[in-house]
Parts: C-alpha cells; sequence; structure tokens
C-alpha cells in the first residue's frame, strides 16, 4: 500500500497537464492524499505557510507500538521509514524530502495523545499517517479534527473510521474487521456446515468488531453455532484461563482476534 501511495503521490505531483496525462496514477494520488499533500503542490510563498510543508521538506507524522504489548507492530513503522528514506534518495517528492517522524506509543491511547500532540503543536507535521491501532486512533481522533490536521491511512480495520460528516479529516484504508470476521464464518459454514465455534478476542472496539461480524452472518443461529466466547484485555499477561474455558466448550472451529502477543 505505502509503495502505491508514494508512487502515485510522486506522479501526481510531477504529472504534466491533464490533457497530457496517460494513466489513472495522478488522480489516485490526488484522491489518495487530499488536501494534506495538495500543500506540496502550492507555490513556494503559499507553501511556507502550511504546517510541516516547506519548499523542501514535508514532515509526516505517527505513532506506532515500537514497545509494549504490541511491539510486534513496530515493523510496520520500520518499514515506513526504511521506504522514506528511498524516496528520499531518489530526490524526494517534487524535490521536498520527506521528514518522516515515528513515535513509541506503547499502545497505549494516553502515550498517543501525548505523542500526537508533540508531533502537531511541537514538530507541526503536515499530517498523520498510518497511525497504529484501535483505542489509540480513538483516543486521538477528536482531538485531531478539531485541529484539521489529516489522519490518513489509520492502521486499524475497526468499523468506525467511514464517519466523514462527524470526522471529516479521518481516513482509514484496510478492510473492516467486521467484514473480515462475516467472510471467515460465511467460509467456515460452506466447509463445515455443522460448526461449533469458539471465539477469543480483544476487549475493545478492535476485538469486538470480530463477534459483531460473525452475528451479521449468524443472525438467529448464533446459539446454535457459537457454543462459547472469551474475552482478554490487553495488559493481560497470558490468556492461558481463555483457552482453557474454551477448549473445554467442545468447539470445533476457533475464531482469534488478538495482537501478535498472543
Amino acid at each position: 500500500m505505502i509503495v502505491t501511495l508514494v508512487r502515485a503521490t510522486r506522479s501526481a505531483l510531477l504529472a504534466p497537464s491533464p490533457g497530457d496525462r496517460r494513466s489513472a496514477g495522478p488522480l489516485l494520488g490526488a484522491a489518495l492524499l487530499g488536501t494534506c499533500l495538495a500543500t506540496a503542490i502550492a507555490p513556494q510563498a503559499a507553501a511556507q505557510d502550511r504546517p510541516g510543508v516547506t519548499a523542501t521538506e514535508l514532515k509526516i507524522g505517527n505513532t506506532n507500538a515500537y514497545s509494549g504489548p504490541a511491539s510486534a507492530y513496530g515493523v510496520i513503522a520500520k518499514a515506513e521509514t526504511a521506504f522514506f528514506k528511498m524516496i528520499n534518495d531518489q530526490g524526494g517528492i517534487a524535490g521536498r524530502q520527506i521528514n518522516f517522524i515515528s513515535l513509541d506509543d506503547a499502545y497505549s491511547p494516553p502515550k498517543t495523545v501525548e505523542q500526537v500532540r508533540r508531533l502537531i503543536e511541537e514538530d507541526k507535521v503536515a499530517f498523520l499517517f498510518n497511525t497504529l491501532g484501535t483505542a489509540t486512533n480513538t483516543a486521538i481522533q477528536r482531538y485531531v479534527n478539531q485541529k484539521k490536521v489529516p489522519q490518513l491511512f489509520v492502521s486499524t480495520g475497526a468499523d468506525k473510521w467511514g464517519d466523514y460528516k462527524k470526522f471529516p479529516w479521518t481516513m482509514g484504508w484496510q478492510p473492516s474487521y467486521r467484514t473480515e470476521a462475516q467472510v471467515y464464518t460465511k467460509y467456515l459454514l460452506q466447509q463445515k456446515p455443522d460448526a461449533k465455534m469458539a471465539i477469543l478476542y480483544q476487549n475493545d472496539d478492535f476485538g469486538k468488531d470480530y463477534p459483531a461480524g460473525v452475528k451479521d452472518v449468524l443472525g438467529d443461529r448464533w446459539d446454535k453455532v457459537v457454543v462459547k466466547e472469551a474475552t482478554y484485555e490487553v495488559t493481560d499477561p497470558t490468556i492461558d484461563s481463555q483457552m482453557a474455558t474454551l477448549k473445554a466448550s467442545g468447539a470445533d472451529a476457533l475464531l482469534v482476534a488478538a495482537t501478535p502477543k498472543f
């Protein structure tokens, strides 16, 4: 996704006049980045009035879990950092170098709020890109929208990121967790019509979207198919007791909505 994003963006910034365009790439780039990168093609004087954009630099903010219970996800931002470095080594975007500022929030919403305030108020980034986590993005969504700072391609598939009327500055990108659960459930019923399902999920908006998707498919068959549910908190050291309970339920299929820690 990030490869497509940056290449399309660079195409949009460097493209000739509309009549000379031979592909949808420039249009895709403009659609993806919207107003946040539209500033990058403004005249130099105008660009200097825009936070995070100068004649030589485009400043992008990010938070990720480099530590804490979801630290396995830190590799996402590390890959993004490496990719943006490659783009910079190739000349940047329209001559502008990308300054990608990625801060650790340890997958903790209060820490995310602290770090995002720093990115917006001190570092003065042009926009946020691919900030990780459902609860963490929820914690900053209202603040970011009040500040009118684009919160783009949030790294979460929760079913809440499409409310463009209430939160016009927030944009998701990946298929929703709820849709994912619907796909799993339909496939399970096709392959094993008499399945007995157990569900383990994280006790937050991320995890709760999965049983919601299962219910969308099962409807009034829920009680016949789902024999046991169990939840865990992101701070729990283990899920041994939950797994013992699910094993004892007699289920022959297990849906897990968990972070890599488990």
